[in-house]
């Protein structure tokens, strides 16, 4: 990965989004619904609720992503162009998510009709702040936790989903989907370090938005508890 980015900040600033995605598996661990993934005694109830809760994430993260490409000024119109793009591709991504949901046994209205929760209520609200800032490189750390959720994570839930709840890979698709394509997303960012990381001041923002990302990401998990 540091082969991809070249210069010395950019480098420092990936070492420090590594330390931070380090830091989220370890808050991930301790999140109730994943200990019953990774222990097996994940149910389909279980499964029904993380996508009623992550869907409010998914559906309003094509909403800040895009915000945040409108923020950036002329300097930056090559980083708002791959920011764009990024949106087009993941923008009814809730649409996937959706079916799955009720190939596991739900309905429609019922997902539809969710809210957010605290944990959600908090990441859409920190997200649109940053991304509403002029030229807000630090989304850069954001990207990271979430497309890293699907590059390192996604594929593994999948199986383990499917163990627990003796699926066949049909209402997993959503994440078995991220799996498979987001290593490409994250190979975009590591282009994008190297561009957006030009200061000690960029570096540090982009570091302290992955670490209010990945806490908030955790909370989103950790209220489904009390949903």
């Amino acid at each position: 990965m540091e082969s991809k980015v070249t210069t010395q900040l950019g480098q420092e600033c990936l070492q420090g989004l590594m330390r931070v995605w380090f830091d989220f598996e370890r808050q991930l661990g301790r999140v109730p619904i994943i200990q019953r993934l990774e222990r097996g005694k994940f149910t389909r109830e279980d499964y029904r609720n993380l996508l009623l809760h992550l869907r409010q994430q998914v559906i309003e993260g094509a909403r800040w992503i895009t915000r945040g490409a409108s923020s950036f000024e002329r300097d930056y119109a090559d980083v708002r162009s791959e920011v764009i793009g990024h949106a087009k591709e993941e923008h009814r991504d809730y649409e996937m998510l959706e079916a799955d949901f009720v190939a596991a046994g739900g309905a429609l209205e019922e997902i539809r009709a969710g809210q957010r929760n605290a944990g959600s209520e908090a990441l859409h609200a920190f997200m649109m702040y940053r991304a509403s800032q002029p030229n807000p490189v630090d989304l850069i750390g954001a990207m990271w936790i979430i497309e890293g959720l699907g590059q390192k994570m996604a594929s593994d839930w999948a199986r383990r989903i499917d163990e627990a709840t003796e699926g066949d890979g049909r209402y997993t698709c959503f994440m078995r989907y991220h799996g498979e394509n987001d290593d490409a997303h994250l190979d975009k960012l590591y282009t994008l370090i190297d561009r957006v990381c030009r200061t000690p001041e960029q570096q540090q923002a982009i570091l302290r938005t992955a670490r209010v990302v990945a806490r908030l990401y955790a909370l989103q998990l950790e209220e489904i508890e009390h949903g």
